[in-house]
């Protein structure tokens, strides 16, 4: 499955190379909103929060009331993440608040799964040269996207695995990095980082992996009405 994503800023939808410089910028959120309607599942980040500088609580309720999504960013907390869910997310996402500097944070994984349920959590395993990134990927910890994701299984309905040396560049993902990812787990993969091409996400969904897409569809280089339901053309 194809999952197209909406990352959003001060109130705007936008794009960043690598969770630093952005390079996009487009005010009218709801004309994206619009185009990504007929689509299972959007990925919905609230880049604000995740970073500390503030928060789009509203308007990430007011899409969610619109589009079934899967919201993350900045949810540090069990009651926050439950809140999210009961603001309307299908799932949340959380990253950094599962981790420590030992590797996965079980006492916190546990009281997030028993707060929303398991199956609604979804473990985001961000990477940088081959180790977990957190606190808005400025820190990489002493353990593989593949170990964390293993670590984290009992805990999550679904996997998050953003490789972040190709995010937001558009030159393709580290298949061999994802595929090390989906052989440690059994929850449902899903995969980021420079996916531009129908090559990509159809090999992705040829290993059961969906396939999350931003800077590819908002520079154009892959348009809307070339997008199915799945991944296949």
């Amino acid at each position: 499955m194809l999952i197209p994503s909406i990352d959003l800023r001060r109130g705007r939808v936008v794009q960043l190379v690598q969770g630093e410089r952005q390079a996009l910028a487009f005010d009218d959120v709801f004309e994206w909103v619009e185009r990504f309607a007929q689509y299972p599942r959007v990925q919905l980040i609230d880049l604000d929060a995740a970073m500390g500088t503030g928060d789009n609580r509203s308007l990430v309720a007011d899409i969610c009331r619109r589009l079934p999504c899967r919201v993350g960013g900045g949810l540090r907390t069990s009651e926050a993440a439950a809140l999210a869910l009961e603001a309307g997310a299908r799932e949340v996402i959380v990253g950094s608040a599962l981790f420590t500097a030992g590797g996965a944070d079980a006492a916190f994984a546990a009281s997030l799964a028993r707060a929303c349920g398991a199956a609604r959590v979804i473990a985001a395993v961000d990477a940088r040269e081959g180790r977990v990134a957190v606190k808005g990927w400025s820190e990489t910890l002493a353990i593989s996207p593949a170990d964390a994701a293993r670590q984290l299984e009992p805990w999550c309905g679904g996997v998050l695995y953003t490789h972040i040396d190709t995010e937001g560049l558009m030159g393709g993902i580290d298949m061999e990095a994802v595929r090390a990812v989906r052989d440690a787990t059994s929850r449902r993969l899903s995969a980021a980082g420079g996916i531009t091409s129908w090559d990509e996400i159809n090999a992705l969904d040829a290993m059961g992996i969906d396939a999350v897409v931003g800077m590819a569809v908002y520079t154009g280089t892959l348009e809307l009405r070339d997008w199915g339901l799945g991944a296949r053309r």
